[in-house]
């Protein structure tokens, strides 16, 4: 404020308290959640899997301070005893593939029915556009998972849960270890109404296909990738398999959010004001993101070629410059932190073996 010739603005906090306290929940998960989702629909078709836009949805997990009110709403894990745990609150994030934004957030307690990954997952799926495809590991592989997103005109590509058996004897044989089987319809679970049950198909056609990994350092050699991309000739095997192991994205998205950027470990003392900060961090995650799909289109590059710890670095750096500046110095400004953000590179080393001594 003295640098731009005005009176200083006073220590005390207590005004910022109560104008954050007066933000709306709504009105931050709604920009939260639009900025994702702008940034997902800039991104052109050469950023895209086959055309169609990619969601990958995974889950987490964040702390909190010990307060009698988190503990309430977001109750410590049983295993620690009361008073030695912290709060502990459920996330399913999903982000967008190409441009690695952070399209919806979903937020329950750690514990509890109805709170898992799935029922998360189920709330935020309004939120998935018509046409996208689904990229989630094995948790996601069920039959509700499934036949909801087919309902909505939504694929999913996915790896086969562990307790399901594949037969490649089975059903319609579209290859070598590849072919397509009907899911019969479970009974009715607890969590479900009649009608939505009612509307369900009593038989989904899923395609199953097995992938053999020959790369060294890699933990799994052998798995299964279930999806509803029933087309051979239009999605080949190897496209699936390829994409399957774009999935890892998520895990580096979410260690941007947590790390970088320090959303592990959260601050505030009630839940309403927990839920604030959590889409402040995604809404903060999602500028770092358009900074780095605007220099992607000017330097002809793809959002993943660019470090996000970088494009945050430049960022800081070039922030007390951009508030001080006025005029042509503000586009020059700009200009070269396009440039700053362009320089961070993420490197180019695939299948890399670091092996533990």
């Amino acid at each position: 404020m003295i640098a731009k010739g005005q009176a200083p603005c006073s220590p005390n906090t207590g005004s910022y308290c109560k104008a954050r306290k007066r933000l709306p929940e709504g009105v931050m998960s709604a920009l939260a959640r639009q900025s994702g989702q702008r940034l997902s629909d800039q991104a052109p078709d050469t950023w895209q899997w086959k055309g169609r836009h990619v969601k990958i949805v995974d889950g987490s997990t964040v702390s909190m301070p010990d307060t009698a009110a988190n503990q309430e709403a977001y109750p410590q894990q049983r295993g620690q005893q009361p008073g030695l745990g912290f709060p502990i609150a459920r996330l399913v994030a999903v982000f967008d593939l190409a441009s690695g934004a952070l399209t919806t957030l979903g937020v329950g307690r750690y514990k509890g029915k109805t709170t898992g990954e799935m029922a998360l997952f189920r709330q935020q799926q309004r939120y998935v556009q018509r046409g996208d495809v689904v990229l989630a590991d094995c948790y996601y592989s069920s039959y509700w998972t499934l036949a909801g997103l087919h309902g909505q005109g939504i694929d999913y590509v996915g790896r086969q849960h562990h307790r399901r058996k594949t037969d490649f004897r089975r059903g319609q044989r579209l290859g070598r270890e590849d072919h397509v089987v009907e899911w019969p319809k479970p009974v009715k679970p607890a969590w479900m109404d009649e009608q939505t049950y009612a509307e369900l198909p009593e038989q989904l056609a899923v395609r199953e296909l097995r992938v053999q990994v020959s790369r060294r350092g890699f933990r799994t050699q052998v798995f299964v990738v279930v999806t509803t991309l029933c087309d051979a000739v239009c999605y080949r095997a190897q496209d699936l398999a390829d994409l399957y192991r774009q999935r890892w994205h998520c895990e580096l998205d979410l260690r941007s959010i947590k790390v970088a950027l320090g959303m592990d470990v959260l601050r505030c003392q009630t839940p309403e004001m927990v839920r604030k900060e959590l889409w402040m961090y995604v809404l903060a995650y999602n500028l770092i993101r358009a900074v780095m799909v605007r220099t992607a289109l000017q330097e002809g590059l793809c959002p993943r070629q660019l470090s996000f710890k970088g494009a945050l670095q430049a960022v800081n750096g070039f922030t007390p410059a951009l508030v001080l500046a006025e005029g042509a110095v503000v586009d020059a400004l700009l200009d070269a932190l396009w440039v700053s953000v362009a320089a961070h590179r993420v490197g180019q080393r695939p299948n890399r073996v670091e092996p533990r001594l």
